[in-house]
């Protein structure tokens, strides 16, 4: 088996390189070459947004994942490059590009946001969707794989990071309830997983990727991550209104996090049937966190989070925590 990983040096194309060497396959990465490349690894170099795709030209490969997210251009030109030399195409999307707001229990025949495939950049909803347009002119089996919140090891986004951080920090942390408030999330190993099993399947058109409804909540995921770090951390609750009257913002200050409503029915109320149809399996939350921190103790992830910009002040905290009272 040969698969090309366009991208493929962190995160959700870390994870395809090393799930299509665990297959045995022989593996190509085709992107800018500023991180080195895994061992058994082929990297081939070029700059997309140029239009230089020459490292591209003469070879053939079993399938195409492309994890590309900015001008749509660049997936138009190499889908356009590839067709007719890999037998599949599989773009990592998001479910972003349903509109907003999508009710809760939506699938993949709600409506998505409306943008010309040739035109960009726009925002990031508007490039996947045009990445799904521009993936959709290659020549053969294509997949639009539209990924919700995805968490794991060798990750550069640091949501997850947040949390381990802070609660492995200890002390009382404020944490934004209600406890039982659903989230959704895919580990992104499962999701290369997934994505590489498609292509050699030769599946067709898109597919939602994220955990079932309702099987996690905010409080299983904090919890793990007091569990992993093994801190004292203690967590206090807080009511949805009592952390908007702070003017905390969800899902930023406070990563993962979204209070009840339509946003949070949007991002983390999402039906995933016809990908567990197709063979999707998500492990349990807490290995996910669990590896995430370990990869986090090991060396070189530091680097990556002192690049982060997520999360609440110190002293933000400790007044929502001292207004709450114990």
């Amino acid at each position: 088996m040969r698969v090309l990983v366009l991208g493929g040096s962190a995160f959700v194309g870390r994870a395809l390189v090393q799930d299509a060497l665990d297959r045995g396959a022989d593996v190509s990465v085709f992107n800018c070459g500023t991180r080195p490349a895994l061992e058994r690894v082929t990297q081939l170099t070029g700059d997309r947004l140029a239009g230089d795709l020459d490292a591209l030209a003469g070879s053939e490969w079993d399938v195409v994942v492309d994890t590309w997210s900015a001008t749509p251009t660049a997936v138009a030109d190499t889908a356009r490059l590839l067709s007719g030399r890999a037998g599949a195409y599989v773009y990592v999307s998001s479910g972003s590009v349903y509109r907003f707001p999508s009710p809760a229990g939506s699938d993949e025949g709600f409506p998505v946001v409306e943008v010309d495939a040739v035109e960009g950049p726009t925002d990031y909803a508007g490039n996947k969707r045009g990445g799904e347009l521009a993936a959709e002119t290659f020549d053969g089996p294509t997949v639009l794989a539209r990924a919700g919140l995805i968490l794991g090891p060798w990750s550069n986004v640091g949501r997850l990071q947040w949390w381990l951080d802070r609660i492995s920090a200890g002390g009382h942390v404020l944490a934004p309830g209600p406890p039982d408030i659903s989230i959704q999330a895919i580990d992104n190993r499962d999701l290369a997983g997934w994505c590489l099993a498609a292509g050699l399947a030769a599946l067709e058109g898109a597919y939602n990727l994220v955990s079932p409804m309702g099987r996690w909540t905010m409080q299983d995921l904090l919890q793990a991550c007091v569990d992993a770090t093994a801190s004292n951390a203690i967590l206090r609750w807080a009511e949805p209104k009592v952390i908007e009257a702070a003017g905390i913002k969800p899902w930023t200050e406070l990563p993962i996090w979204l209070p009840p409503g339509e946003i949070h029915d949007a991002m983390h109320m999402v039906d995933t049937s016809k990908a567990r149809s197709a063979g999707l399996v998500t492990r349990d939350l807490r290995r996910t966190v669990e590896d995430t921190w370990q990869w986090l103790r090991e060396v070189g992830a530091p680097e990556l989070r002192s690049d982060l910009s997520l999360g609440l002040a110190p002293d933000t905290e400790a007044k929502v925590l001292k207004s709450i009272g114990s």
